[in-house]
């Protein structure tokens, strides 16, 4: 029963950090930052920017006023269709050549086995502030997907992490917004990515619809990638906090496996057809070896990321 004991602990630690609980997140994101700021500089050299003239003055989308923004931005007339609500009318031009990323923040990110550097939600979010911060100093500008505007500022890993803490509601999301972005521009999903397959085509399909290119970059514990559990086991839910009992778990890992695999293919099968990227990154890695793959993905011209 050893074995049981042992993944019952795991399950158990993670449930009782509750690492992406908003005032312990709050907490550990200037630690977080600062990694993300150490990584970002000793592992990311040469990445060169692509800004270039915008395409236009033509409408793009309405999107929620932000504050700090000139009031003189706010779209009256539409504005007064959403009580309470303020809009602003985005063109083109001001939507070409942006990176959004998405940080998965959902609750099974908080899992953590003993084989792991860390967290799966702290992986992410050094990964997604690190490549902020190198994407703004080749000159791109960044937002986070639904939550601010697009940034250029050396501080963007700071007013990034100050939108992340503030965001609560963020924490029961398992998958992006669905917002069709604007051609030219790049999506960065950072992700657990354990929703179901058809959420997450219909997410996808929706983000890439009018053709901007994206990254999806998986974030998966070594446990939850290899199983290397034997004898009597029963599961621990991190979410629904649901028990099954899968008695001997030798016997289970070789449907546990191919089950997984099929995930993984599906997921390679859905970026592929919009001709986004996919990648695994597993926490027992350094970051920095995350952080420089994917950022010579977003740094190159859009279309040939998926060919790599």
């Amino acid at each position: 029963m050893a074995n049981v004991r042992i993944l019952q602990e795991e399950t158990r630690h993670a449930l009782l950090s509750r690492s992406t609980d908003a005032t312990s997140l709050a907490a550990r994101l200037p630690r977080l930052a600062l990694e993300a700021r150490r990584i970002a500089t000793g592992a990311l050299h040469g990445i060169h920017g692509r800004r270039r003239a915008g395409v236009g003055e033509n409408f793009w989308q309405f999107r929620a006023f932000m504050p700090g923004e000139p009031a003189n931005r706010i779209d009256w007339r539409r504005s007064a269709r959403d009580d309470g609500r303020h809009f602003v009318r985005e063109r083109e031009w001001e939507a070409a050549h942006t990176v959004w990323l998405w940080i998965d923040r959902s609750r099974s990110m908080d899992f953590e086995s003993s084989l792991a550097r860390a967290p799966k939600i702290d992986r992410a979010l050094v990964l997604g502030l690190a490549l902020a911060d190198a994407l703004v100093r080749g000159g791109e500008r960044v937002g986070l997907l639904g939550l601010t505007n697009p940034l250029a500022s050396r501080s963007v890993i700071e007013k990034l992490a100050e939108a992340l803490a503030a965001d609560r509601a963020g924490l029961d999301q398992p998958l992006p917004p669905a917002i069709t972005l604007a051609p030219l521009t790049e999506a960065v999903i950072i992700t657990d990515a354990l929703s179901p397959l058809e959420e997450i085509a219909k997410t996808i399909e929706t983000l890439a619809a009018r053709g901007a290119t994206g990254h999806v970059l998986r974030i998966v514990d070594p446990v939850e990638e290899t199983f290397p559990f034997d004898g009597q086991t029963e599961l621990i839910g991190v979410e629904a906090r649901d028990r099954l009992d899968i008695g001997d778990a030798k016997t289970f890992r070789t449907r546990y496996r191919q089950r997984m695999d099929a995930h993984d293919a599906g997921l390679r099968e859905i970026c592929a057809r919009r001709g986004w990227s996919f990648d695994i990154h597993r926490t027992d890695r350094p970051a920095s070896e995350a952080l420089l793959a994917l950022s010579q993905r977003v740094a190159m011209p859009n279309g040939q990321a998926a060919r790599r």
